[in-house]
């Protein structure tokens, strides 16, 4: 039977080392009570922590080589957003009993993900309980360069990468909400479980978006966490957010609910300058992934004004809308 340093050396520590044979001078990792981290010189550490939680966050018979991925994809999904490189991360979680099948697998998951982002897993903790895993994510970047909530400017365009919609609508279809034939299927469950973070897009944004986040709780809760912080409003095209084509083939008010208020998209949202359109563009095709612009930003009409978003059709007319991201204490 495993025990905890032994579950730790096979599947992780092992596999961490052999991720980064020759750690940076002044780095530490695992074997040592705490792991030390040094940013390139004149840089910052960018530093975000997601936790998730079986039943909140996952099923109980997901594909642990999926949840490996996805656990690890969510906070590089935070670096995206600020633009910083990632670097390294801690792995914290507690599990029902150590199966070993199972964290072969999720192992491989994890792994798979940080190699190809050089992010070395540099320490955490294991015990038993419900499954819930619980990773910090470091990253370094320029603080210049830094894409933050609080820097959207009027006139600013609003962009996002990939698709919205289709991690909501596979929840959908494994909830029984709705259903897709077997091929969409397929798409929506993949993107509920193996998101993928834009850390490459995020990287090619420095110097030309002014704010940025990921969208994990919905476009309607997300993107007004930046006009709050940035004390401004917006408008958007409900038509021009884009959508796959399995999406599509979905009732119009389904699209619409998992596109604007679905979350676990995982895509960045961000703001630009319209002068910068076209880098935008070349941004988006230096990461393979593609951009769509799907509104404005605008000034606060007046000082008792409250930042929001205004709903508007491709032909300009308002839509009156109720909209709420993701909450994590409330089922959707």
């Amino acid at each position: 039977m495993l025990s905890e340093f032994s579950l730790i050396d096979r599947f992780f520590a092992r596999r961490a080392a052999a991720q980064s044979p020759r750690p940076a001078e002044g780095t530490l990792g695992i074997g040592d009570d705490c792991a030390l981290l040094a940013p390139p010189p004149g840089e910052m550490l960018a530093v975000s922590t997601d936790m998730l939680v079986e039943g909140r966050h996952f099923f109980a018979d997901v594909d642990p080589e999926a949840l490996g991925h996805k656990a690890l994809a969510v906070n590089l999904s935070d670096l995206a957003a600020m633009a910083a490189k990632p670097q390294a991360f801690t792995l914290a979680f507690s599990l029902p009993k150590a199966d070993e099948a199972w964290l072969a697998a999720f192992s491989n998951g994890l792994f798979a993900l940080a190699e190809r982002y050089g992010c070395d897993l540099v320490g955490g903790d294991t015990t038993g309980g419900p499954l819930n895993l619980c990773i910090t994510v470091f990253g370094s970047v320029p603080p210049h360069a830094a894409l933050r909530r609080d820097t959207a400017q009027p006139g600013d365009d609003i962009w996002i990468s990939g698709t919205l919609g289709d991690a909501r609508a596979g929840l959908g279809v494994l909830r029984g909400e709705w259903a897709a034939d077997a091929g969409d299927t397929a798409t929506f469950r993949r993107a509920l479980e193996r998101p993928e973070p834009r850390v490459v897009l995020g990287l090619a944004l420095r110097g030309i978006a002014h704010a940025a986040l990921d969208l994990s709780d919905g476009l309607a809760g997300d993107l007004l966490h930046i006009l709050e912080r940035s004390k401004v409003q917006a408008t958007v095209d409900v038509d021009a957010v884009p959508r796959s084509e399995a999406l599509r083939r979905l009732a119009p008010d389904i699209q619409r609910r998992c596109t604007l208020a679905g979350g676990d998209d995982y895509e960045l949202c961000f703001t630009a300058p319209v002068a910068a359109r076209a880098q935008v563009e070349n941004a988006g095709r230096e990461a393979a992934v593609a951009v769509t612009r799907i509104g404005t930003i605008s000034a606060l009409e007046s000082a008792a004004d409250r930042p929001a978003i205004g709903w508007r059709d491709a032909a300009g007319a308002p839509l009156t809308l109720t909209l709420q991201g993701f909450d994590h204490f409330h089922a959707d």
